[in-house]
């Protein structure tokens, strides 16, 4: 007996209204699909992935399988129209009557090993299992005809179905059978041809979650953007993840604006796991607006360390001042620590991270989302920040480079004492708490996101 993921991505987005099948869309600097992969590829108890295409996207499919290393990938093949051919396509694509079949929409890229292994774990007492969330609004049932409400159903009983639907094939393969037999056969999905066909057997319901959202209209495109920032920071400030504190043992990561800070925090937590930390700032030579600086202070770590696995730049200046009133020298220090220096910094780390598959991050701030009094050149430029790193996310994206962005709360670190003096106890947050979500988000597979870092009590 296998477990099987038949991951359904022959859907055109129609209601999307894009021309790009919204699978292939892209969100947190991937395209869905990959996200939906990415889950399944890591699933351990997951043996074979089988994608079902439509027919003018296989090439893309496979391009994006081999890209990635998708190694539980064994098939990929040709849907059809509607969705229950596509359904049946994976269905006679294997004989063994023992395989768990879990099909899965393409374009629910959230879905979590917890939802697939309780599924597998209900497939040993059940032959079709459905997965679906409680019902949070009131269901009307209308009269087409009159356009009258017809019943109101408790809503106690009613559930959102989700997916993956997951069946033994055997039982799937013999609902279809008799469904393709009846010449009045409308479907629109799995769980639902096995309740009409086969009555007698129970199709038992797992609990989905609410994030376990499928992309339809363009507003999802917001919020699954949103609920994968949410992703990476949930439980996580406090801690590092168990990914981050294994990977940091082994690698090499360079910190710019590592003297204090910020960045000073990072440097100590790296050190206190034992990486391969290297930091450079001002104090020791090395000024992020000096291109041949940082150019040299990367090949130096190159020729040290072999390799370079992440970097992260945290140098930055604040001068908080109306524009009448900034020197000029001041606006020049300005752009070119918080802007010139951010590109300085891309620039040099492209040819070491494309190697190792690596991880840069950058940081803005709170007042990128809207200029502020006194803020205006360090707003523009942290806002400039933002459409950088997803810009370059993109860009670097089929180099498997990741790009990101935190963008923590007004945080407790020197150049904010020397803007704003001594502020309320327990108002700002803790430079730790930043390094942890930076080290977590590093070695997190996000790219092209702005990770809010907030207070533990907002």
């Amino acid at each position: 007996m296998k477990n099987i993921a038949v991951i359904l991505a022959g859907g055109s987005g129609s209601r999307l209204g894009n021309e790009t099948p919204k699978q292939f869309l892209k969100v947190a600097g991937k395209q869905i699909i990959e996200h939906t992969l990415t889950v399944f590829q890591n699933a351990a108890r997951i043996d074979e992935i089988c994608i079902i295409s439509r027919v003018d996207y296989v090439e893309e499919v496979e391009s994006l399988v081999n890209k990635n290393q998708f190694t539980k990938v064994k098939k990929i093949l040709v849907g059809g129209k509607e969705r229950y051919e596509s359904s049946l396509t994976a269905i006679r694509a294997y004989t063994d009557d023992g395989d768990n079949l879990l099909f899965h929409d393409a374009v629910r890229p959230l879905v979590n090993e917890r939802i697939i292994n309780d599924c597998i774990d209900a497939l040993k007492r059940y032959n079709a299992v459905d997965v679906a969330v409680p019902t949070t609004d009131t269901i009307v049932a209308v009269d087409t005809n009159t356009g009258c409400i017809q019943s109101i159903p408790n809503r106690a009983v009613l559930r959102n179905g989700q997916t993956p639907q997951c069946f033994k094939r055997g039982t799937i393969r013999r609902a279809y059978e008799k469904a393709l037999a009846d010449p009045n056969f409308a479907t629109t999905d799995d769980c639902g041809t096995v309740r009409h066909y086969l009555p007698e057997e129970p199709v038992y319901v797992v609990n989905g979650e609410n994030f376990n959202m499928k992309l339809t209209y363009v507003e999802d495109l917001y919020l699954l953007d949103r609920l994968f920032q949410l992703r990476t920071l949930h439980g996580t400030q406090k801690e590092l993840t168990p990914k981050a504190a294994k990977e940091l043992k082994k690698k090499v990561i360079v910190v710019f604006g590592g003297s204090y800070g910020i960045g000073g925090e990072i440097v100590r937590l790296c050190k206190e796991r034992h990486a391969h930390v290297h930091s450079f700032s001002r104090t020791n030579g090395v000024d992020v607006t000096d291109k041949e600086a940082v150019e040299r202070a990367l090949k130096y770590v190159y020729e040290t360390e072999g390799r370079i696995d992440g970097i992260i730049n945290t140098a930055g200046v604040l001068i908080r001042k109306p524009l009448n009133n900034m020197e000029d020298e001041d606006i020049v220090e300005s752009v070119n620590t918080n802007l010139n220096g951010v590109i300085n910094v891309a620039r040099a780390a492209f040819p070491y991270l494309r190697d190792t598959r690596g991880s840069l991050l950058f940081y803005t701030s709170s007042s990128y989302t809207r200029g502020r009094m006194f803020y205006s050149l360090y707003s523009a430029t942290k806002a400039a920040i933002v459409n950088f790193t997803q810009a370059i996310a993109d860009e670097w994206g089929d180099c498997n480079i990741r790009v990101n962005c935190i963008n923590p709360e007004r945080t407790k670190t020197p150049m904010r004492v020397q803007n704003f003096g001594n502020e309320p106890e327990g108002s700002l947050l803790p430079p730790e708490d930043v390094a942890i979500a930076s080290l977590n988000t590093l070695f997190s597979d996000t790219t092209g996101e702005v990770v809010d870092v907030r207070r533990n009590n907002k």
